[in-house]
């Protein structure tokens, strides 16, 4: 943290740092993560994810600018109805996940919102640490225990947002499947993702054991087999004779 501070020319000891990344593939279930440490070690039960909702496709700086602006008018409005104050703690450094562009639009957001929090971007390519209003990067040297700390959070930040954005993908994926089902609405879909956790399972299943779901009866079991198909029963060639061998 000492080598981090004199580095970054920082006015205090970087104890909390928050790291910021955004997953995404192609645009689809974008998500971002935000991970924090305290002095030097992952402090999870503070992490934080994000959905995010007011951009279409695969713009990374745009994400990052909605993200950042979340996380930092919240601590303003941290007096409001149901926040309890979690957001007050401000960091000592953010670090965003990326170059000149994605930290230009982290600086954006802090600005928009009226925050002033040291801030860096940190591209992988050559692990650069680019710095508002500087156009050249900081390399720190290869065996500095700065260097690890960050790439230590920017993995994090990385991992975190990819577990995130891959179980947004599986549900969504999951749900889709049954918009169109008559008679399985969004608590029906609900409980039966909790009871079976795939499509696949679900195929596999009996129509008496979806009918046991809770809330689903067995017409609307009926019409979600009709639906995804089903693998509960044997196959038959197209002679009539069962494929097993019986």
């Amino acid at each position: 943290m000492t080598e981090l501070a004199e580095a970054l020319d920082l006015p205090r000891l970087p104890r909390r740092i928050e790291c910021f990344d955004n997953s995404n593939i192609q645009g689809t279930s974008p998500v971002a993560s935000m991970v924090v440490f305290n002095d030097g070690r992952p402090a999870k039960k503070e992490y934080r994810r994000f959905s995010i909702k007011t951009v279409s496709g695969a713009d990374d700086f745009a994400s990052m600018k909605e993200v950042l602006t979340r996380r930092f008018r919240r601590a303003k409005e941290a007096d409001a109805p149901g926040e309890n104050g979690k957001w007050t703690t401000l960091p000592d450094l953010v670090i965003v996940d990326g170059g000149k562009g994605q930290l230009n639009a982290a600086v954006d957001a802090l600005d928009e919102v009226g925050m002033q929090v040291p801030i860096c971007g940190l591209a992988k390519e050559q692990e650069e640490i680019f710095l508002p209003g500087k156009s050249e990067s900081i390399l720190l040297p290869r065996d500095s225990q700065a260097l690890f700390l960050v790439q230590r959070l920017r993995d994090e930040a990385h991992r975190f947002a990819i577990t995130y954005h891959r179980n947004t993908r599986k549900k969504s994926a999951f749900k889709s499947q049954l918009d169109d089902v008559a008679g399985v609405g969004p608590t029906r879909k609900k409980a039966l993702m909790r009871q079976f956790g795939s499509i696949k399972a679900m195929r596999s299943a009996t129509i008496e054991e979806l009918a046991a779901t809770k809330g689903m009866t067995r017409s609307a079991a009926i019409s979600l087999k009709e639906a995804i198909g089903d693998t509960s029963q044997p196959t038959e060639q197209a002679d009539g004779v069962s494929q097993s061998s019986g």
